[in-house]
């Protein structure tokens, strides 16, 4: 295969061949994706939110007619059309018999698609109810050690690429949240990774197994749950050391988008903010799950650090520093997928005079998770062709609490975050970098 030379710094491989996307966690979130992916290709539906299939990016300065062309023409991304879809579940049930049970769905939509959606069957899932306490299920695979089931993902893999005749793989988790864990001595190298792996450390979770396995065999990997999964200094290395690219932690959905696409605003007008109340009630497996306190605290960490990192209150004592921030998940089984997300912010104006907003966002959860999935796995195999690997913070666009390198902050504001995105394309693309210094630059 020959590489395309885009600029004098970077040549990226054309996307040839078929494509296979993997997903540990085959339930609303995943079969929402498969079919809607099924959907458009079948001319039935459109790729709404999707960046990589809808989104435009400027080239060039910005005139009275710019030059905005789709994303796709500006970096050789994967067809649609050449997708394969597979992963691994505690349930049995293919992807027509799940999409479902979900219920996210319209069943009349499903219908015209059961015929792809029923030949795709989960493969044996990696699973241990000690991490997530809420979900029982019988199609789970029985090795004696970590490691060994590793391996048996790993050979899982390896077959999936063969039988459906893939070029390249990607991996996107879309499991549950496991209990929070916190980084420990296991995971700070590969060489302890792999020991715990052999002697069962209670410290490494499912999500971290199917990381490994992915990283190792230079499978791109992404987190769409707050868990460590990849996000731990063994992982990382291993992923430089494979050229595996990687992102997470956690789909950017409901609630936290909202606060990603407000929070800066009020920042950017020096409003203060004195308190931030949100609260979620949905009734789907997530919600479930998280009806476990280990598991919400997971989550908790996850949703807490976004006002933190934008707000800078040491930086805005005046504006920030006395803030509170208080984040509650309710299970409540009649609202499905369909989740509500409440906010009340307390802000203050000139002169300290008090205000309020308030937000009461009814959101799909699987909806808006759809498409990122959709985009990481794009973007992704893009940055695998492009000889990216390591921690791919240009995604950080699609996630609750973004993966950065060691020493450096992770950026939550979502117009930052799709700044960098947009000149990590131009760049990939051999386009100059927008950097808005004057009339002659921008």
């Amino acid at each position: 295969m020959s590489k395309q030379q885009v600029n004098n710094s970077i040549s990226v491989d054309p996307a040839s061949g078929k494509l296979g996307i993997l997903l540990p966690g085959m339930g609303a979130v995943a079969t929402t994706f498969i079919a809607g992916v099924l959907a458009v290709n079948k001319g039935i539906a459109q790729p709404i939110g999707s960046l990589s299939q809808m989104g435009r990016v400027r080239i060039g300065k910005r005139t009275t007619k710019p030059n905005k062309p789709l994303i796709s023409e500006v970096v050789p991304i994967q067809n649609l059309k050449n997708l394969a879809f597979g992963g691994w579940d505690i349930f049995k049930d293919n992807m027509y018999e799940a999409a479902v049970h979900a219920n996210v769905l319209d069943i009349n939509l499903l219908n015209k698609l059961k015929a792809p959606l029923s030949k795709i069957t989960p493969m044996k899932a990696v699973f241990d109810k000690n991490y997530v306490k809420k979900l029982s299920g019988t199609h789970v695979k029985k090795s004696k050690t970590k490691m060994a089931l590793a391996k048996a993902l790993m050979a899982d893999i390896k077959k999936f690429k063969t039988d459906n005749k893939c070029s390249r793989l990607v991996m996107v988790w879309c499991g549950s949240t496991e209990i929070y864990i916190e980084e420990g001595k296991v995971h700070k190298t590969i060489e302890a990774f792999e020991k715990g792996l052999k002697e069962n450390d209670p410290q490494i979770a499912p999500s971290m197994i199917y990381a490994y396995a992915a990283i190792k065999m230079g499978v791109p990997y992404a987190n769409g749950a707050p868990n460590l999964s990849c996000d731990i200094p063994a992982l990382v290395d291993l992923a430089k050391k494979t050229q595996t690219p990687i992102a997470g932690k956690d789909f950017k959905t409901g609630q936290t988008l909202m606060k990603t696409i407000l929070a800066p605003g009020l920042k950017a007008r020096a409003l203060a903010v004195n308190g931030w109340f949100s609260t979620n009630i949905l009734g789907n497996r997530d919600g479930e799950v998280l009806d476990d306190p280990d598991n919400f605290k997971t989550k908790e960490v996850s949703k807490l650090g976004v006002l933190e990192e934008i707000f800078e209150p040491d930086l805005y004592p005046e504006l920030y520093k006395d803030f509170y921030h208080k984040v509650r998940i309710n299970y409540y089984p009649p609202r499905g997928d369909n989740k509500e997300g409440w906010d009340n912010i307390d802000i203050s104006g000139w002169l300290n005079y008090p205000m309020q907003i308030k937000i009461d966002f009814l959101c799909r959860d699987s909806i808006l998770a759809a498409p990122i999935v959709l985009d990481l796995a794009i973007f992704l195999d893009l940055s695998k062709r492009a000889g990216m690997s390591g921690i791919q913070e240009w995604l950080s666009f699609y996630l609750k609490s973004p993966q950065a390198p060691k020493g450096r902050q992770a950026i939550h504001d979502i117009f930052k975050q799709l700044h960098k995105l947009e000149n990590t394309l131009r760049y990939i693309g051999g386009h100059d970098l927008i950097h808005h210094l004057g009339q002659d630059y921008e």
